[in-house]
Parts: structure tokens; C-alpha cells; sequence
């Protein structure tokens, strides 16, 4: 529905990619194949840590919680993508909203949940002796939850914030119903919307990240005093899959929600936040099961292939 100025818009045109026909069936084709590989890569790595004793540790909870994550996030946004691809008018109705926390909720655990993956790996590298005792199951499922559930309060904040009116335009230059690109599109006052927002993205941005900085300082001392070449390098291969991650999802979402608004681009945002939001998740099994040694073996003996040792 687009009405004048007074009406108030229910139904928002997702303009997603433009081009021809073959461009929109290039990218359902890509979008399927991302969304079939993140389903089926992150669901092995939550059955491989349930089945496989070896991966019963924290590194490996929290991965799962990850994947998990991963699984619910892409699901929210990408299906949608696809059918648009296919639709001639690909418009939302009711539910652009509810899409928009349930997107923002999923994104701040995912920064929660890889700053207490940082601290989980400090813990391992620079307190060894004491790792079983403080990484124990319950101080392990009060991380998580945390991350859960501190996640819900910071997006209520959002959604206590005073609500903005929509009326008039109801084109939004996104894949999705994202809250930068919504809020554009306001005919109420949304500075108040605006100071959240930027509040809660340095909270959940620059604090955590901050945070996972400082403990790779200390990590990265901490390898560099073991004596052993296999011995450093045993230590930075069990975090190199989190800081390859950590660089992917921070970077996209630390460019997209706190550069300056004079500056930003909505072409160069909307696909910055299909990175971070579809291809993130596929990312995160590859990454974590081609670098770690643990997940490979599991997989082989779930899959029936004798290792030889």
C-alpha cells in the first residue's frame, strides 16, 4: 500500500537487486545454494559435538550455540530473498518489523557469543592449569545464556524506544526490512530511535570487540613465551578459525552501523549486510572444521573412515 503523506504504510517494497530476469535467477540459484550449505554444514557441527566426546568441551558448546544461531539468522532474511528473486513485486506485509528485531536479536548474541568464545580461548591459553575449573559446565551455560538473553534486553530497549510512524514512501532500498533503511523512511521525529540505535551498536560493536582485542594481546603474549615452535603453533591454531570469524562479522558490521550517516551508501550497505547476514553463517562451519584438526577426525568417524593415527 502506498498512499499520501497521511496514510500510514502496512506494505513495504523490498528493492533488492535490480536487473534483468537472469540476474534475479543468478542470485536464487546462489542464495539456495548458501542457504542448503549453511543448513546442512551447521547442523553436522551441532551433531558432531553432540556425538563425538572429544568435542564435549566449551570451545565446542559455544560453537554450537553458534551454529544454532547461524542456522535461525539465515533463515529469518533468506528465504524471503529467494522468493522475492522470483516475485515480480517483492513487497512485506505485517511482518517487516517483526523481521527486523528478530534479525537485530540474532545479530547481537552472535557478537556476545564471539567475545565469550574470546575469553573461553584466553582462559585456555594464558590459564591452562585452572581451565577445567573455570570453564565448568555451569559457569559455561551462564555465558550462553547471558549471551541470550542479554541479547533480548538490548533489542526491547529498541523496541520500547518510541516507534516510528511510516507514511508516504514504502520503497526500502534493502534486501531486507533493516532498521537503518526503515528508519529513512519515517515521517516521525526518529531521534530518539537514532540515539538507541547508535548506543546499542557501540555496545554491542565496540565493547565486545574491544574486549576480544584485548584478550588476543594477552593470548599472543602468552604463546610467544612458550618455548616449542609445535608448541606456539598448536596454541594460535586453536584460535585462528575465532579471528578469522571475528574479522568477517565485525568488520562488515562495525562499517555498516557506526560509520557516519553523511558517509554511507545504502547500495554498498545492503550488500555489506547480505555478507554479514547470508554468507557469514555458510562461513563460519567451513572455517572452523577446515582449520581445526578435532572436527575433521569426528567427522571422518562419523562418516564411517577409519584414521590412521
Amino acid at each position: 500500500m502506498e498512499g499520501g503523506n497521511d496514510s500510514v504504510v502496512i506494505e513495504f517494497i523490498l528493492v533488492g537487486i535490480s536487473g534483468g530476469p537472469h540476474v534475479k535467477f543468478t542470485l536464487f540459484g546462489f542464495l539456495f545454494a548458501i542457504y542448503l550449505l549453511t543448513l546442512v554444514g551447521n547442523t553436522l557441527l551441532i551433531l558432531l559435538t553432540r556425538v563425538d566426546l572429544r568435542l564435549h568441551t566449551p570451545m565446542y558448546f559455544f560453537l554450537s550455540n553458534l551454529s544454532f544461531l547461524d542456522i535461525f539468522y539465515i533463515t529469518v532474511n533468506v528465504p524471503q530473498l529467494m522468493v522475492h528473486c522470483l516475485s515480480k513485486r517483492p513487497s512485506i506485509l505485517g511482518r517487516c518489523l517483526a523481521q527486523m528485531y528478530i534479525s537485530r536479536f540474532l545479530g547481537i548474541t552472535e557478537c556476545l557469543l564471539l567475545a565469550v568464545m574470546a575469553y573461553d580461548r584466553w582462559v585456555a591459553i594464558c590459564k591452562p592449569l585452572r581451565y577445567s575449573l573455570i570453564m565448568s559446565n555451569r559457569v559455561c551455560l551462564l555465558l550462553a545464556a547471558m549471551s541470550w538473553s542479554g541479547s533480548f534486553l538490548l533489542c526491547l530497549s529498541d523496541f520500547l524506544a518510541k516507534q516510528p510512524r511510516f507514511c508516504g514512501t514504502n520503497v526500502i532500498n534493502h534486501f531486507a526490512c533493516e532498521l537503518q533503511a526503515m528508519l529513512k523512511l519515517a515521517c516521525s521525529d526518529t531521534r530518539s530511535n537514532q540515539i538507541v540505535m547508535v548506543s546499542t551498536s557501540v555496545l554491542v560493536l565496540l565493547v565486545p570487540f574491544s574486549f576480544i582485542l584485548v584478550a588476543y594481546v594477552h593470548i599472543i603474549a602468552a604463546v610467544l613465551r612458550i618455548n616449542s615452535t609445535q608448541g606456539r603453533a598448536k596454541a594460535f591454531s586453536t584460535c585462528a578459525s575465532h579471528i578469522t570469524v571475528v574479522a568477517l562479522f565485525y568488520g562488515a558490521a562495525i562499517f555498516v552501523y557506526l560509520r557516519p550517516q553523511s558517509k554511507s551508501s545504502p547500495d554498498q550497505d545492503k550488500y555489506l549486510s547480505l555478507f554479514y547476514g547470508a554468507v557469514t553463517p555458510v562461513l563460519n562451519p567451513l572455517i572452523y572444521s577446515l582449520r581445526n584438526k578435532d572436527v575433521k577426525e569426528a567427522l571422518k568417524k562419523l562418516a564411517g573412515v577409519k584414521i590412521n593415527c
